[in-house]
């Protein structure tokens, strides 16, 4: 039996992680059993007790070119803990020999350092100082160490959790012995995760098809894409617990995970950002709507093609091939992917996201990437379109009023109406001033001109 500690019960991880696991315990690949702990103390366990610890994931999407829901029911929990009201049963995963494993979704913040976090304190301190107390547990019990698979979408994860540790080992000036065990024995693998998870149905009628599609109710169900990727550090002996293929979502054991990071970023982020100010300016609501719109697909297809895909790696196969299937999730008619929710802290996001490609273009060629540019101007209009009302920052899109919501400084920025090109070269927000891309700024400028007076640039 392999066990696995898993912090976090969110629908995320029971979605990815955990079907995962009972994956492979039904393909015969071995005996997994997932232990759930809850990391912070909101929340209730009842439903997991309720329903003996088992639940519905149902996968809908494209596949081939055709709509598929599939249900499988998850029988790999074996057990969810509140540490906070059950200390005992908690502590005894670090002395139990069969724990092999440890994932965690603690949120994007929940990988961070507090120094006056306790040794013996526990609700109140940060998820690295529980873990740190939980591993010296398992060194004081005489234990081999585990592997960490933190899924917290951050750069170099484990690297960054593998930090918080160590510092609180000093902090709490825990024994060299331990530091050193931590070190030789512990294997912190920086992972990647891709799937979109929306969770349990929000609507009534989506609800009850799926009652009727499930055969039950279930009320800890959760709905996500076909598409699964898991891309995992390769350290120690993982290949020994962490099967690669695809089991429910496809693994990948690799010692690049930089790869697999640069092209998720560049390709479905980085082409989702550029597309989406094009998509609300012209009156698409989903992502869906964007690809079932002729100039706003080839839009996507043009960028990704001509300025994204051939700066990712050299294997322009495989990359062509992942590009491929961004689009067929694009299309999925079920997420209903609301393009304000990936608008939310643009500007951020392209520099992330966007400008990396659009600066090895740049590099490669001497001469500004086309559609990048368009895609840009299209964000920058959207922002110069901003109006403050009371609370809010509003931009009427033609066919409604949205809410725009970034850093309060930028957006009071634009709805005091200032220059485009002054924004471009802030050097704190984009990491570089834009404006000594040769023609960049008269470009953007001028665009921005066309759309604010109604032209198409697609």
């Amino acid at each position: 039996m392999v066990k696995i500690l898993q912090y976090g019960e969110g629908n995320f991880l029971r979605t990815f992680v955990d079907a995962y696991f009972d994956a492979l315990n039904k393909e015969r690949q071995g005996a997994y059993a997932v232990n759930i702990v809850k990391p912070i103390t909101f929340g209730t366990l009842e439903r997991f007790e309720k329903q003996g610890n088992k639940y519905h994931i149902v996968l809908r999407g494209m596949e081939n070119g055709a709509q598929v829901e599939n249900v499988y029911k998850i029988d790999s929990l074996a057990q969810v803990i509140d540490p906070f009201a059950d200390a005992e049963n908690y502590y005894a995963l670090a002395k139990d020999a069969d724990l092999k494993i440890i994932v965690s979704n603690t949120t994007e913040a929940g990988i961070c350092y507090n120094g006056a976090d306790e040794l013996d304190g526990f609700e109140k301190i940060t998820y690295p100082a529980k873990l740190t107390k939980f591993l010296f547990e398992r060194f004081n019990a005489g234990l081999d160490g585990v592997y960490l698979l933190p899924v917290e979408l951050i750069d170099n994860n484990a690297d960054e959790l593998k930090k918080c540790v160590d510092k609180y080992i000093e902090l709490w000036n825990l024994p060299q012995a331990f530091k050193k065990w931590n070190d030789e024995q512990n294997f912190y693998c920086n992972t990647l995760v891709d799937r979109i998870v929306s969770g349990y149905p929000r609507d009534e009628e989506t609800k009850a098809h799926l009652i009727e599609l499930i055969g039950e109710a279930d009320e800890l169900m959760s709905i996500g894409e076909p598409f699964g990727l898991w891309a995992v550090e390769k350290k120690g002996n993982i290949a020994q617990y962490i099967k690669e293929g695809v089991h429910n979502i496809e693994v990948v054991l690799t010692e690049n995970i930089g790869y697999y990071k640069k092209r998720k970023v560049r390709v479905l982020n980085g082409s989702h950002t550029n597309l989406v100010p094009a998509g609300l300016l012209h009156g698409a609501v989903t992502v869906d709507d964007c690809m079932k719109d002729e100039k706003l697909r080839a839009f996507m297809e043009n960028a990704l093609k001509e300025e994204i895909i051939p700066f990712v790696s050299d294997d322009i196969a495989a990359t062509t091939a992942f590009a491929d299937s961004v689009k067929e999730r694009f299309e999925n008619p079920f997420l209903n992917h609301q393009l304000t929710s990936i608008a939310l802290n643009s500007i951020s996001k392209w520099a992330a996201r966007v400008l990396p490609s659009f600066r090895d273009y740049y590099e490669r060629y001497a001469k500004l990437p086309a559609y990048l540019v368009v895609g840009f101007s299209y964000l920058m209009a959207l922002y110069a379109k901003v109006v403050k009302n009371g609370d809010k920052y509003e931009v009427n899109v033609g066919n409604r009023v949205i809410q725009l919501l970034d850093t309060q400084e930028y957006l009071d920025y634009f709805a005091a109406k200032n220059s485009v090109s002054a924004f471009m070269s802030k050097k704190e927000i984009w990491g570089c001033d834009l404006t000594a891309f040769d023609g960049f700024a008269s470009a953007v400028e001028e665009n921005v001109a066309k759309i604010l007076g109604g032209a198409d640039l697609l």
